[in-house]
């Protein structure tokens, strides 16, 4: 099989996997929102509880409170993991897009896609035309400057992981990246 040779530096995220991520995020943050919430639904299940007397009736309000929270346990995962996983998959994927028709890996890459997105989900947010052109502006304004820092670091955090990724060849003359590296200059290290 040949190895394909691309241009993307290492370090540089992969859309599939930050999706992925974002998804499973966004499944924490959801249903833990949602368990959150419903404590307070859970103290008016136990005032029920304590006002009567028969067992069964009581079986039956405990069950239909777990059921219910359950229930809406589980929908906030679902959504919150929809979300989050739309918002990373079109993020990262308009990130390398820009990195790869621009042939430059800058921060603008993360401003750019930032804006956009945010922008974006600005836009598909309910509420009247005025409100949404509000959004979107709003949106994107934040998304670059969220994404201006946010990207200046993973920039440098990209540069100094192929600093030593171009002094490092393997025994073939090849260049080797990620824990191949590492253990290669740890190697190094130890003999002098």
């Amino acid at each position: 099989m040949k190895q394909q040779n691309s241009s993307r530096l290492a370090g540089n995220p992969n859309w599939g996997t930050a999706t992925v991520v974002g998804i499973f995020a966004g499944m924490l943050y959801g249903g833990s929102k949602e368990a959150s919430a419903s404590v307070s639904k859970d103290a008016e299940v136990m005032l029920k509880m304590g006002s009567t007397q028969d067992k069964r009736e009581q079986h039956r309000l405990m069950r239909d409170a777990m059921e219910k929270r359950f229930t809406r346990v589980t929908r906030g995962s679902l959504i919150g993991g929809m979300r989050l996983g739309m918002f990373t998959a079109s993020y990262f994927s308009l990130q390398n897009f820009l990195a790869e028709t621009r042939g430059v890996h800058d921060v603008f890459n993360f401003v750019g896609a930032g804006s956009a997105t945010a922008a974006v989900f600005g836009l598909i947010m309910p509420g009247s035309l005025a409100w949404r052109v509000r959004n979107v502006m709003l949106g994107s304004v934040l998304g670059a400057t969220v994404c201006f820092p946010l990207g200046w670091l993973q920039l440098k955090l990209m540069e100094k992981a192929n600093e030593g990724n171009k002094q490092d060849t393997s025994h073939h003359g090849e260049v080797t990246s990620g824990v191949g590296a590492a253990i290669e200059r740890l190697e190094q290290q130890l003999r002098k």
